[in-house]
């Protein structure tokens, strides 16, 4: 018997060795065409120019988050960049992506936007936009705080404590937002007082920040993209789905969960599956609706602590994993930590090196604002709706008065055109 699987297994590597010319060729064409296209992306990203904008905001501001969804719909859902297969493959050109950052430096609050400049200048059009909505706000160009930090190591006098956020159901599914807040509603109302940002919350506590610790919070955007396989191999392996089309099936699933909603629905269009939801069943069918109708954003979402060792404090990554409660949702949808940078047992790293690269790797990615793209690119990235990116990043009113938050005395106004000379 042996001689047989001996003889058998012989007789298979030489003809495997004999046709290798057909199975070797496709596998060396394959793995060419990858790492074509991984160095004509690291080129075309490399060559890329950056700035970043620190945006001061006035003490008297009267705006919802509405107007951050519009600066984000019309300055940064940019689709094209990719539209042929001759800029993707042979130029390595990329969709542009921008970052959206909120920054605690000894617990002076900043707001900053960093923008890509080359190969196209995108400063313009998000001044523009941000002051179309903001009037009163003041746009500096200012270096890259990010600087300012060495490179991890273990020997550099730093302390560092960083992960990304993920969601802990799929995408089309909502978290709480501005508007579930009551945010939507004007500013300058007699309610305005009673209105509670969740923005406020992780304001609060980057103003805890004392001498020597900073804390950095950073967004990742880019316009989403079809990327979804589909369910079955009907469609074939280059055919994708959105995740409007993922939040559509979802809803099916929902209305057809029981024999009683089939009965019920004469057609895929049909909503009459409703009538035999629950209260809380319908609100999460309409939840998704209306998130699957506004412009969805690829995002990345991270956060990192650091501080001089003499003045590390654990506590804060305490504070800085529970930084976005605020908006999640039992019933729908919230964040969750993945991507921290300590190990969960002891075995996992004994030689203590794993979890000095994870330090070292996200530092890198935030100062190098990598996500989407090699060599930080990430598999799949979460989708935020234009009104849940408003919901974790804008410019808070009024109603976010914290002494941390530095705000402009007095807002500039130029002098009337009709003055005598």
């Amino acid at each position: 018997m042996e001689d047989i699987v001996v003889s058998g297994l012989g007789i298979f590597i030489e003809s495997a060795f004999r046709y290798a010319h057909w199975w070797v060729t496709p596998i060396l064409v394959v793995i060419a065409w990858r790492v074509w296209v991984y160095y004509v992306t690291i080129l075309f990203i490399s060559k890329m120019e950056w700035t970043t904008l620190e945006i001061k905001i006035p003490r008297n501001i009267a705006k919802s988050p509405l107007a951050m969804e519009l600066v984000l719909i019309n300055a940064f859902h940019q689709t094209g960049g990719t539209g042929n297969w001759l800029a993707k493959y042979w130029l390595g050109k990329v969709r542009m992506w921008f970052s959206l950052e909120m920054v605690s430096i000894e617990g002076s609050v900043h707001f900053f936007m960093r923008i890509p400049l080359k190969p196209t200048d995108f400063k313009r059009l998000v001044e523009a936009q941000i002051y179309a909505q903001y009037p009163g706000v003041e746009i500096h160009e200012v270096p890259d705080y990010t600087e300012s930090v060495p490179p991890f190591a273990p020997d550099n006098g730093w302390g560092l404590w960083g992960c990304e956020f993920g969601l802990s159901k799929a995408d089309p599914y909502p978290i709480k937002t501005y508007v579930d807040y009551g945010l939507d509603k004007n500013a300058t109302s007699l309610e305005a007082e009673q209105q509670t940002d969740p923005l406020t919350s992780l304001i609060e506590f980057m103003g805890s920040m004392g001498k020597g610790e900073q804390l950095w919070y950073q967004i990742i955007i880019r316009a989403a993209w079809d990327r979804h396989a589909h369910e079955g191999s009907d469609k074939g392996w280059f055919q994708k789905r959105s995740w409007t089309d993922v939040g559509k099936e979802e809803m099916h699933k929902l209305l057809k969960r029981d024999p009683k909603t089939l009965m019920t629905l004469k057609g895929p269009d049909d909503k009459g599956g409703l009538l035999s939801l629950s209260k809380g069943e319908q609100e999460v069918v309409n939840a998704i609706e209306r998130s699957i109708n506004k412009p969805g954003f690829d995002a990345g979402v991270r956060m990192i602590y650091l501080a001089k060792k003499e003045n590390f404090s654990p506590i804060h990554i305490t504070g800085l994993t529970g930084a976005m409660k605020p908006y999640n949702s039992v019933s729908l949808n919230g964040f969750k930590v993945q991507n921290g940078v300590d190990v969960d047992y002891p075995w996992q790293d004994i030689t203590k090196t794993k979890a000095i690269t994870k330090r070292r790797g996200i530092l890198e990615a935030y100062r190098k604002r990598g996500y989407f793209y090699p060599p930080f690119g990430r598999k799949d990235p979460i989708v935020l709706t234009s009104e849940e990116l408003a919901t974790i990043y804008h410019f808070p009113s009024g109603v976010s008065e914290t002494p941390s938050f530095k705000r402009i005395e007095s807002k500039k106004a130029e002098a009337p055109n009709n003055l005598p000379i």
